[in-house]
């Protein structure tokens, strides 16, 4: 038994994990024109939330349908925070001037070493939280900071720390572009994990739904890539759903708000963005966006 459930778990979930990577990057569409690559990203964005629903029902059958629904609410809220994910690889990749064909290849390593450093992350996590329950007022004021902070910004992209947006071109190598990739996925991790966190406190729970997730960002770059930019007030959605995992975190010892629930009102924020901004259109591209050049 590994953290509550067996090894056999384990270790089939991260041969699920590594068998996913594998046939990602033998997709035929990275090596064709911009609109069959994205059509291609789409089918595979859509295979990896179906296998993801049917880890959730395999759950569901194998510990209970509570278990279930804190995965899918861990699921959820990770997918949903990872969008920020996706405007700093737009913004990283402008700064390099990597094509789109290089971009898969940096994406897949990126997402290899994301998977490490957020299993290191939920550990450390899930282990404090256990241990001293004081740390779940750190996480759910930092969670309040971090919502305040994301809407303060004024956008998405204004998240984005500063170095990013003065990279230089990486003179044919990937590694710069994937260490930048790495490194801006710890920072938007110590956001997300501790939200994830306050929806459960199981290891497999948490790790397996942060890995699920992570593991959809690299076909979810190229389905939207186009599409980013109208996201135009996805950062206060975002905002808000930080901050409501905050306050259920912070009243949990005084009221228990039921995962259904929980879904229920982080669908409802995000549906909320979603209709404002497309109502309201793309927002006016910023200079340093227009100055990078396109993507491809």
């Amino acid at each position: 038994m590994i953290a509550g459930v067996s090894w056999v778990w384990w270790l089939a979930f991260h041969a699920a994990v590594a068998a996913l990577l594998l046939a990602d990057s033998l997709l035929p569409g990275h090596k064709r024109e911009a609109g069959h690559s994205q059509l291609f990203a789409w089918l595979w964005t859509a295979l990896l939330v179906l296998i993801s629903t049917a880890f959730a029902f395999w759950l569901a059958a194998v510990q209970g349908r509570q278990t279930a629904l804190e995965w899918i609410g861990g699921y959820a809220i990770e997918t949903s925070l990872s969008v920020d994910n996706l405007f700093v690889f737009l913004v990283i990749f402008q700064g390099f001037r990597i094509s789109q064909q290089r971009q898969h290849n940096a994406l897949l390593w990126g997402v290899g070493g994301a998977i490490v450093l957020r299993g290191l992350f939920i550990l450390l996590g899930v282990t404090l939280l256990n241990r001293f329950a004081w740390i779940t007022w750190i996480f759910g004021i930092f969670l309040l900071y971090a919502a305040w902070r994301l809407v303060r910004g004024g956008s998405a992209r204004a998240a984005i720390p500063e170095w990013i947006r003065k990279l230089q071109p990486a003179k044919g190598s990937l590694l710069p572009v994937i260490l930048a990739i790495e490194v801006t996925d710890v920072i938007f991790a110590t956001d997300s994990i501790p939200a994830v966190l306050a929806i459960s406190h199981n290891p497999f729970v948490v790790y397996t739904s942060n890995i699920a997730a992570v593991l959809g960002l690299r076909s979810l770059y190229f389905a939207l890539a186009a599409l980013l930019d109208r996201f135009r007030y996805l950062h206060y959605g975002l905002g808000a759903l930080l901050a409501f995992v905050a306050l259920k975190m912070l009243a949990a010892r005084w009221v228990d708000v039921p995962i259904t629930w929980s879904l229920a009102i982080m669908g409802a924020i995000l549906a909320v963005c979603a209709v404002v901004s497309a109502a309201a259109g793309p927002a006016p591209l910023e200079a340093g966006t227009r100055e990078a050049g396109t993507r491809d």
